[in-house]
């Protein structure tokens, strides 16, 4: 019977280091700097106080980093401390120099037989570390573990990242709060996390973040937002629309046209999906949608049955269209003057 493999996630990898269980040996690589940056501080933190960081915390950096002085300094035992912390930052620029190209090879006999009390944090930027021999001998052994930290790529990656977050801090957000949050501030995560660390701190005894909590303390409309304009289009409702894009058109700072026809696309593009769709369950609409979210089936649903097969085709012309002219392309026009156009068309599709 096949090994079941590990699952390794940031919010696991960051609640067992906050409880103190640490591994002898983390490799944290990936396109998302964030979770590698916050993991290699929350490392550090959790297993030195400061005082002990003095004699026992050495801190390298790849573009000058000879690796067998890391590897001697992991193989030295604490001082006055129960572990030693070393950290490579910037590997992925190790072995840069001529003759040192497989120099993160060598961290490979060290992984065969860590010392038990050090803690090993090698952070590669940039996609996966270039040490094969080193990563297979770590997975082999099991002296440490590996983790991928991928860069939140769709609207759909970056709202399961916001509600992982809130449960992670002992929060609970709705989907109207995630959709505000992600609209608002995009896929910057330390922003982003950021901003979810001081709404938590402005909650009620029931810990929730409410779309109310956002309005007031982020700047973000619960009324006027990207989010309302989809429901008010899903159900045809032309004054809110209306309203809201004049909301947008006060307001531009906050309500970028790009980000508002990215959303209309995305949503529309889905719909059209569930009218093409053979198989109307839940369950393969889900999978056809790639979400896990039962409320997203049903909006795509609801408007489904107010929009036809080639009125969802003409949005997502008209889409295309607004987002090129927007853009400058063969057109000067003002963006909300578009945006007002694009509404129209779509309402009357």
């Amino acid at each position: 019977m096949a090994e079941k493999k590990e699952t390794v996630t940031y919010f696991s990898l960051r609640k067992e280091v906050q409880n103190k269980s640490f591994r002898p040996i983390y490799v944290l690589q990936g396109e998302e700097p964030y979770y590698i940056d916050q993991l290699a501080d929350a490392i550090v933190e959790a297993a030195l106080t400061e005082d002990e960081r003095d004699f026992n915390l050495s801190v390298y950096y790849g573009s000058d980093a000879n690796v067998r002085e890391v590897i001697s300094t992991c193989q030295q035992y604490p001082t006055f401390a129960d572990r030693r912390v070393v950290v490579l930052r910037e590997a992925q620029n190790v072995g840069k120099q001529p003759g040192h190209a497989h120099d993160l090879d060598l961290f490979k006999l060290y992984a065969e037989r860590p010392l038990a009390s050090t803690v090993l944090v090698i952070c590669n930027k940039g996609g996966a570390i270039k040490a094969k021999p080193f990563t297979d001998q770590l997975k082999a052994s099991g002296s440490g573990v590996v983790f991928d930290s991928a860069r939140v790529r769709t609207d759909r990656d970056l709202q399961a990242a916001i509600a992982n977050y809130a449960t992670s801090i002992g929060a609970i957000i709705d989907v109207k709060s995630i959709r505000m949050l992600a609209d608002f501030i995009g896929s910057d995560l330390s922003r982003m996390f950021g901003e979810l660390d001081k709404l938590r701190l402005l909650v009620d005894t029931d810990n929730k973040i409410t779309p109310e909590l956002i309005e007031r303390n982020i700047g973000i409309s619960k009324d006027f937002n990207n989010f309302e304009l989809e429901d008010a289009l899903r159900n045809r409702d032309a004054l809110k629309a209306y309203r809201i894009i004049d909301y947008f058109e006060r307001n531009p700072k906050n309500n970028p046209v790009v980000v508002t026809v990215s959303m209309l696309f995305s949503f529309f593009s889905s719909v059209l999906l569930v009218r093409a769709a053979k198989d109307k369950s839940p369950e393969a609409l889900m999978a056809a949608l790639g979400t896990k979210s039962a409320w997203r089936v049903k909006k795509c649903q609801e408007a489904a049955s107010r929009y036809t097969t080639q009125a969802c085709v003409n949005i997502i012309g008209y889409l295309r269209e607004c987002d090129a002219r927007s853009k400058g392309v063969g057109s000067r026009q003002d963006a909300y003057k578009l945006l007002h156009e694009l509404i129209f068309k779509i309402l009357h599709s």
